[in-house]
């Protein structure tokens, strides 16, 4: 028995060699490609995250005036670095503005002699007046007497520029921005 077995096994084998031996038909148009890859992909790495974060912000007040009846307007500034921030602001009033408001109602009021005396304050109110041969009202007098009183007690006259006693708005700017630019200076320096 072990004879027939061995006929068959090497029949068997003989069959699969034979199947195995037939080659393909060869197509021309046919492109046979055969390919292996192997890869080893190692890593290594470190991972830091710095977060730099910007310095907060100086930001100049908010003086609003707009649409308002007040005769002031804001001025504001600021200066930022990267270790200190300073903001400013603050009201100037026109004085200009302030006397023709005053005189505008006094006017309304029927107080027509106080709201030209109120305008003859400024120089330039005053001289044109007084060019115009309608001196300014003094002391309640009004026209001719008006302009011999002025003649005889010249010291109240109006002088350029004295209509504000304090530091003019352009001396107040000059304080400000002198201020600043040393503030900014000083911390350039740091």
């Amino acid at each position: 028995m072990n004879y027939i077995h061995a006929i068959v096994l090497v029949t068997v084998m003989l069959t699969i060699s034979v199947a195995n031996a037939q080659e393909e038909p060869v197509d021309p148009n046919l492109i046979k490609t055969e390919s292996k890859t192997e890869s080893t992909v190692t890593t290594n790495g470190n991972m830091t995250t710095t977060l730099k974060s910007p310095p907060p912000s100086a930001i100049s007040p908010t003086i609003n005036t707009s649409n308002s009846d007040l005769c002031t307007f804001g001025v504001a500034g600021a200066v930022q670095t990267q270790i200190l921030g300073i903001s400013m602001g603050s009201q100037v009033t026109d004085e200009n503005c302030e006397r023709l408001k005053n005189a505008k109602t006094m006017y309304d009021m029927g107080m027509k002699v106080a709201a030209v005396s109120v305008m003859c304050q400024d120089k330039r109110v005053f001289d044109a007046m007084w060019n115009a041969g309608t001196p300014c009202p003094k002391d309640g007098l009004i026209g001719d007497e008006a302009k011999l009183a002025w003649e005889v007690d010249s010291s109240t006259i109006p002088k350029e520029g004295e209509e504000k006693k304090e530091n003019s708005v352009e001396e107040d700017t000059a304080w400000g921005a002198g201020a600043v630019g040393t503030l900014l200076l000083l911390l350039l320096l740091l």
